[in-house]
């Protein structure tokens, strides 16, 4: 019973392997920043990998998640083709957005369509996804990561009295010592 079942199985599988010879697709979508704050920039970077054994060609990638209300494109674009990428190969685009607002963002899949192998066929496929990520304000951000070079201004003119008072009065101690020792001799 099970050795019956095990070989329906690798028949499908092998089914759905038939088709040797054909491109298939990878795309993925990463996030390249350990922050994402608010009025600063966003890489995001696409990998399009030919895992196939032909070329895949008409390839299109369409990203819909960067609306022009959230996101400011900085450079590159969230909609590009690729005419041709041979069996094997891979290549990268890099998009720079810029977040409008703060909170929650959902970065969703980015969507590929492409021609697999001499027949022609159109195949579409989604990238991985990223998803949700918190956009922080940017003065919650300069609360955290600033230098706060104010704050140690202000800390060193508070604490210069209570230091140059104490050193300007054993200063002159010292100094009536040494002229009193100086006299003397």
């Amino acid at each position: 019973m099970y050795s019956s079942a095990l070989v329906v199985l690798l028949l499908c599988v092998s089914n759905l392997n038939a088709e040797d010879g054909a491109a298939r697709l990878l795309l993925s979508k990463q996030v390249y920043n350990k922050y994402v704050v608010e009025g600063m920039d966003v890489v995001v970077k696409y990998g399009l990998y030919n895992v196939g054994d032909s070329a895949a060609t008409d390839i299109q990638v369409l990203d819909n998640g960067f609306r022009s209300d959230d996101f400011e494109l900085v450079s590159g674009q969230t909609q590009f083709k690729v005419e041709k990428l041979p069996a094997q190969a891979n290549t990268t685009q890099t998009v720079v957005v810029r977040p409008r607002k703060f909170g929650y963002f959902n970065f969703t899949a980015a969507e590929v369509t492409y021609s697999s192998g001499e027949s022609g066929v159109k195949l579409t496929g989604y990238s991985s996804e990223p998803g949700q990520a918190v956009i922080i304000a940017a003065r919650d951000y300069e609360k955290q990561f600033s230098s706060h070079f104010l704050d140690w201004a202000a800390f060193a003119v508070m604490t210069l009295p209570s230091l140059a008072i104490p050193f300007m009065l054993w200063y002159s101690s010292k100094s009536k010592y040494e002229a009193l020792l100086a006299k003397k001799d």
